[in-house]
């Protein structure tokens, strides 16, 4: 059932299961023989992430970083501030950011800078939406579920001031609830 605050859905919520099994598939066969982590972003990544890993028939630890650069606004302030670090060691490990969406890409950056810094082999990232006319900052995206238009989405860990990350689809807000 359609949100009153949403405009239309996005992507489904079996588009949505379709695209964490291609990705977990993807996932699966390039760590296979590696010592890997999977990082999520809170607090977007969360249903993702919960999915994705489902999906892999590996072994891996998983811990969680909290990075804003949002706050309860629509536009990226571009200053980013880590909220809440990781608990796990990174050092030695090949590490998967699980993220909801990558918007300007200012976030990201920070973030896959700070874990080199903490001694990682390597960082990729897994998002499962990319806007890529909204980049200010080149990010390369490993791992993309799909990439969308330049809307603000809602639903599946997505939120607009805390709500709607409930929804099992992604839908469109309505202009009117954020303008």
């Amino acid at each position: 059932m359609l949100h009153k605050d949403v405009d239309s859905v996005l992507i489904s919520q079996e588009k949505l299961e379709k695209i964490v099994k291609s990705l977990a598939k993807q996932i699966e066969k390039d760590y296979n023989d590696k010592e890997f982590m999977m990082i999520g972003l809170l607090k977007g990544s969360v249903v993702f992430m919960a999915d994705l890993m489902k999906k892999i028939n590996l072994d891996f630890p998983i811990d969680f970083i909290v990075a804003s650069s949002y706050g309860s606004g629509t536009e990226s302030s571009g200053r980013v501030k880590i909220v809440s670090d990781l608990t796990l060691p990174v050092t030695g490990k090949d590490v998967l950011i699980v993220e909801d969406i990558v918007d300007s890409g200012n976030t990201l950056n920070f973030v896959m800078n700070y874990l080199m810094t903490k001694g990682s082999n390597s960082v990729r990232i897994c998002t499962l939406c990319d806007k890529p006319d909204r980049r200010k900052v080149p990010i390369t995206v490993d791992y993309c579920g799909t990439e969308i238009p330049d809307e603000f989405i809602v639903g599946y860990g997505l939120d607009y001031d805390e709500k709607y990350r409930n929804l099992p689809y992604i839908g469109i807000l309505k202009r009117s609830v954020y303008e």
